[in-house]
């Protein structure tokens, strides 16, 4: 039987994997079996951490508006609310972000929601 030795795809193939795992230590970005493994692991992680990214920022944004509810003496959930029942649709990213950068205007928000 003739050797067969694959060719232009799996050496496109293993060369596409070790171009992923270039700046990894040590064997792991030389070997190709280390590196498919690594590689493996690490687009696993990453594709998890693009779910989790949005969690925790969300997580960051509720926290930051609740310590600013505290300030005013006023709680996370009965700004939420009233913000809720007085029709003002504006989501928890520019409400942390207004609650950072400008005090008046989250104080303004807090009034209508306590009005509400």
């Amino acid at each position: 039987m003739s050797r067969v030795k694959r060719g232009f795809k799996a050496r496109h193939r293993r060369n596409k994997i070790l171009k992923m795992a270039k700046g990894y230590w040590g064997v792991r970005h030389k070997c190709f079996k280390q590196a498919k493994q690594t590689v493996t692991r690490a687009m696993c992680y990453a594709y998890r951490d693009r779910k989790n990214k949005k969690r925790e920022y969300r997580a960051l944004w509720n926290i930051r508006i609740g310590a600013a509810c505290k300030e005013l003496g006023f709680s996370y959930s009965r700004l939420i609310g009233g913000l809720a029942k007085a029709g003002v649709s504006i989501d928890r990213k520019i409400l942390a972000e207004l609650a950072v950068t400008d005090p008046k205007a989250f104080s303004t928000l807090v009034e209508t929601a306590k009005a509400a």
